[in-house]
């Protein structure tokens, strides 16, 4: 059920933002990165710390990790694959999309060997292991690189897009989860608390590093991080108050 809760709040605050998208023609690209900061929560970074200090315990926030990487990050950048170059190769191509991404295929391969237990030899784990420690750090000075120099959060040209998925990210989608968790499935009390917790977490900075590979959306990623970051130590002090 908490999952459920996750997966239907995450498709609403996307849904909203997509359909506001389409009416006010922002793009493709732009409206599916959009829909990733107004529903893509930082699971790693911030989620494994604050699900062990504020649920006590971290395991909480693996199925919405998982979720993220193997549900809705492979529909999302097959969308920005086929609205750029691969929109025009033929259909076969197209079709083997989520396929080529090396990010979809990273996070399937990884619960293809979970799932069927699978052991993966030394030699072969020490250098993946090597790459994955990097990854975070990177993406974080990344993220900070791109800081200096831009226009302040809110007034830029993506104005309105960066509030709309602002919005969404801090109070649309927690509010989702704590309406779907309590109305429709009944939770109460530690199990409310988690979801309304994790889908209260702010867009995760790897959403930035989409934007920069993809070429689209990139100010409209760094500034909803930005402002979904500061923005959710009262929303999750909120949260902790008023059901914790």
């Amino acid at each position: 059920s908490r999952l459920l809760v996750t997966a239907m709040s995450t498709a609403a605050a996307a849904g909203v933002f997509v359909a506001v998208g389409a009416v006010r023609h922002w793009g493709v690209g732009r409206t599916t990165i959009g829909a990733l900061c107004s529903s893509y929560v930082n699971s790693g970074n911030l989620g494994i710390p604050i699900a062990a200090y504020v649920l006590g315990d971290a395991s909480l926030v693996a199925p919405v990790l998982l979720f993220q990487q193997i549900v809705v990050t492979p529909v999302a950048l097959t969308v920005l694959d086929l609205t750029g170059a691969g929109e025009k190769g033929p259909l076969w191509r197209r079709l083997l999309t989520p396929l080529r991404n090396p990010i979809a295929v990273g996070a399937l391969s990884g619960v293809l060997v979970s799932a069927a237990g699978w052991t993966v030899p030394g030699p072969v784990m020490e250098p993946l292991t090597l790459i994955a420690n990097m990854s975070v750090p990177a993406v974080l000075l990344a993220f900070g690189i791109a800081l200096p120099g831009s226009a302040a959060p809110g007034r830029g040209r993506d104005r309105h897009p960066v509030l709309l998925s602002v919005a969404l990210k801090s109070l649309g989608q927690p509010m989702a989860a704590w309406a779907l968790a309590a109305g429709v499935f009944g939770l109460r009390g530690a199990p409310l608390l988690d979801v309304v917790v994790t889908s209260a977490l702010p867009a995760a900075q790897n959403l930035f590093t989409y934007a920069s590979r993809y070429q689209v959306g990139e100010s409209l990623a760094r500034e909803s991080i930005l402002l979904s970051t500061l923005l959710s130590v009262p929303v999750l002090v909120a949260i902790a108050a008023l059901l914790g």
